[in-house]
This record gives C-alpha cells, structure tokens and sequence, in this order.
C-alpha cells in the first residue's frame, strides 16, 4: 500500500514536471503559418422585433458562408455604403481580420460550435446584402492583412464613435471609430493612413493567395 502510494505520487510529479502547459503548446498564428480562411460558420441567432438578429436570441442553426461572402455581407451593415472610399477600404480590413482572428478561434454555445454568430456580439451579417460600394472596398483589399509586425494574426476592433470628429480616444484603446474612418477619409487620408493613425504597431501586409 505505502509502496503504491509513493509511486502515485512520484508519477503525478512526474507528470507536472514533464506535461507542456496549455499556454505554451499553443500556436501563435501568422500570415506565415495560416491561409486566409474559405469558409466561416455563423450562429444563426432568433429575430428581436425589428426583425434583425438578436444578440440575447437562441441559436437557432450555423450557417457555413464563404470568408469573402462574409466580409461582403458585414461591411455594408457596420459601414455606411455612400461614405468615402477610403473609409470603407478601413472597414473592409477591420471586417476582414476581426473574422479571420475568430475563425482561428471558435466557440461552443448550447451544443452550436461556431466562429461568430450574426449580431453585433460580434459583427452584423445579413446573407447576400453586399453592396457594390462596399463589395469594390473588399475587394481592392483582399489580398493584404493588416498585422503584427512578426505577422501575428488579431483582431481589429472597432466602434461607432461620433460624427466629425478624429476620435482620438479610440486610438489609446486600439480601437477604429466607424465615424472617425469617415472623417479622416473626408481629410483625404488613405486607408492605410486611416488603419495606423487608430492601430499602433501593425503593419499591412500581402497575403499568400
């Protein structure tokens, strides 16, 4: 009995010596090691009374959507369509890598395993709402990521903000202000110049097609 005991134990410390923890044994993403995602399963959530998909509503069913149909039926929900070009280029890569960083990182809700679902829990996805606007926005972008300076894949956050205004306190918290996107594109500042003035220490990058 001593004898079996002692050696239970000696193997848990063993085992605690020896196993990897989980953080270690975890792959840090890159435009490197990861290809640009063709397909990303929405939760389906239940309807609010407008009509539109409601962030508390159940799960209902996941809908597999290929990654460019995605990010052309999110940015005309999350960007006004008649804003300027460069605005919605910013949005099209805020969209684009917000997806790719959760389709590396799925959840699991009430037996749904999913990437994101429809709602503004995490982007607002409306099937086949693409408009030609901000479908030419994707597109003009698709090939480029908007990264770490070692690669890293995350995601880009971003929020309403206010109109006609710079939103500088969305930039300290690595955040886009949708409306700020607006104002510096009305500036005559690219998207690209649009994406570093609110993210600090990324770096546009072409992406392996």
């Amino acid at each position: 009995m001593k004898k079996n005991w002692f050696l239970a134990i000696a193997s848990v410390l063993l085992i605690g010596v020896s196993a990897p923890s989980t953080a270690s044994a975890q792959i840090t993403h890159t435009i490197a090691n990861t290809s640009q995602p063709s397909v990303i399963r929405v939760a389906i959530r239940s309807l609010n009374p407008s009509g539109e998909g409601d962030p508390r509503g159940r799960i209902i069913w996941v809908q597999s959507v290929p990654f460019d149909q995605y990010c052309k039926d999110v940015l005309p929900n999350e960007w006004v369509p008649a804003w300027n070009f460069a605005s919605l280029q910013a949005g099209a890569m805020a969209v684009k890598m917000f997806a790719w960083y959760h389709h590396l990182h799925p959840i699991t809700i009430d037996g749904f395993t999913f990437d994101v679902d429809n709602t503004v829990n995490f982007q607002a996805f409306r099937y086949l709402s693409g408009q030609p606007e901000t479908n030419a926005a994707f597109a003009s972008i698709r090939k480029y990521a908007y990264v770490k300076p070692g690669g890293e894949i995350i995601e880009l956050n971003y929020r309403a903000g206010y109109q006609d205004d710079p939103n500088w306190q969305y930039r300290n918290a690595q955040k886009m202000a949708q409306w700020g996107s607006q104002y510096w594109a009305q500036k005559g500042r690219s998207y690209v110049q649009i994406l570093q003035f609110y993210y600090i220490d990324r770096t546009l990058t072409q992406i392996r097609s």
